[in-house]
């Protein structure tokens, strides 16, 4: 089993590259636990369970355990991506005390039902996706070799920005008379 969380680079291109936009990028692999529940309108239940690096040779969605009324899978790969102009939200992540990962899985697809559809570390695209109503979001421990990462990334990145209080603009108290008087209709 790898032990090593590679960066983009690491892996070989499968699309040309793109402009440099100063992003940083981890591929991670995705454990999905399946449970059967008892219920009579769904026959399981997915939960994302584990972080771990990626497995390029073992089959998407593989059984890697399984028990008498759970499996456990290998769901496949997604990218982690950093953006300098998220640095903020990757902070905030940190300074949380548990830094974490969302996964993010849509029903659909092929067998078994279930797809992988993201994963990401910036709390504030969860938002986007917890509207959608079907999909899986699990926030997971994020591993340290991830968290080092993202904190260097946030150090170089990251601009503070002061607090500044808007003021509420004043009203015209002319202009809004002048206006008042224009709506009065004239009997003459």
């Amino acid at each position: 089993m790898p032990t090593r969380f590679p960066s983009a680079s690491d892996l070989p291109a499968a699309h040309p590259a793109s402009p440099p936009d100063r992003a940083e990028r981890r591929t991670v692999g995705v454990v999905v636990e399946r449970r059967r529940v008892d219920n009579p309108w769904i026959e399981a239940r997915w939960q994302p369970v584990l972080l771990v690096p990626p497995e390029p040779e073992r089959p998407d969605w593989s059984v890697v355990a399984e028990g008498p009324d759970w499996s456990r899978h290998y769901a496949g790969t997604a990218e982690i991506a950093l953006f300098p102009t998220e640095a903020e939200n990757y902070k905030h992540n940190l300074d949380g005390g548990k830094p974490c990962a969302y996964v993010i899985l849509r029903p659909g697809g092929p067998t078994p039902g279930m797809r992988l559809l993201a994963v990401t570390v910036d709390p504030g695209e969860i938002d986007t996706h917890a509207e959608a109503g079907d999909d899986v979001i699990e926030p997971l421990a994020l591993p340290i070799p991830l968290v080092l990462w993202m904190d260097g990334f946030v150090a170089r990145h990251h601009v503070e920005r002061p607090f500044h209080k808007r003021k509420r603009d004043r009203a015209d108290t002319e202009a809004l008379a002048r206006h008042r008087g224009a709506e009065r209709p004239r009997h003459g």
